[in-house]
């Protein structure tokens, strides 16, 4: 069995699930939409450009989640689901997790995002293993900040060795689909990296490495 690692936003999904969880916020009124709004155009700038504060930014986009019922954020989230999310699942990106899984491999969706964000997008997408930053409970309820090693740059390596020396798996014959130069980390310790959609770094590492380039748009 080998296992086969996908990232989230902009390889699977046609864009930042992140970023449109902070504009769904805004297009609600939940927040203060231009301050908000501003805040997390900004934060997404860094991360394209790979020079992301991860805690702060978690810091800022969980802040929401320890000030509010459980209750309405999953009322939100369903909404949040119909109105961003399904409009840019991508067709491709489905298919080849179903290849993977007739396979027989282990798909894991690895993910910087937060898992109250991606927990529901990846049982949409049919994946049971979601390895993504999470938020921090107590009795019951979001603290509003983040616990453990963000799932991010070399955040994501940690995170992983954890769970496959937890579940006695290596990356023997391993895959890793990524659009982002911040999953370098990760993809240089992979057997099989593949450049999804990439950005420009990305995509001259991979062309100079010899690594797949593909689409899924």
């Amino acid at each position: 069995m080998a296992l086969a690692l996908f990232d989230l936003d902009n390889t699977l999904l046609a864009g930042d699930s992140d970023h449109a969880w902070g504009e769904f916020l805004c297009r609600r009124g939940l927040v203060e939409v231009d301050s908000y709004r501003a805040r997390n155009d900004a934060f997404y700038q860094d991360y394209l450009d790979g020079c992301l504060d991860v805690q702060a930014y978690q810091d800022f986009c969980q802040e929401l989640l320890g000030r509010s019922e459980m209750a309405q954020l999953a009322s939100w989230h369903r909404e949040f689901m119909a109105e961003f999310i399904e409009p840019i699942v991508l067709a491709k990106g489905e298919a080849l997790l179903r290849r993977h899984q007739e396979a027989g491999d282990r798909v894991v969706i690895i993910t910087a995002t937060n898992r109250f964000i991606t927990g529901p997008i990846a049982a949409r997408l049919g994946v049971e293993t979601l390895l993504a930053t999470e938020c921090g409970m107590e009795d019951g309820r979001y603290i509003g900040r983040s616990v453990d090693v963000p799932c991010f740059q070399e955040g994501k390596v940690v995170r992983l060795e954890r769970w496959l020396a937890e579940n006695g798996l290596d990356l023997q014959g391993s895959w890793f689909y990524s659009d982002s130069r911040n999953d370098l980390p990760l993809l240089l310790r992979v057997s099989n990296p593949v450049a999804v959609d990439p950005d420009a770094v990305l995509r001259s590492e991979a062309e100079a490495r010899g690594w797949p380039v593909i689409s899924l748009r």
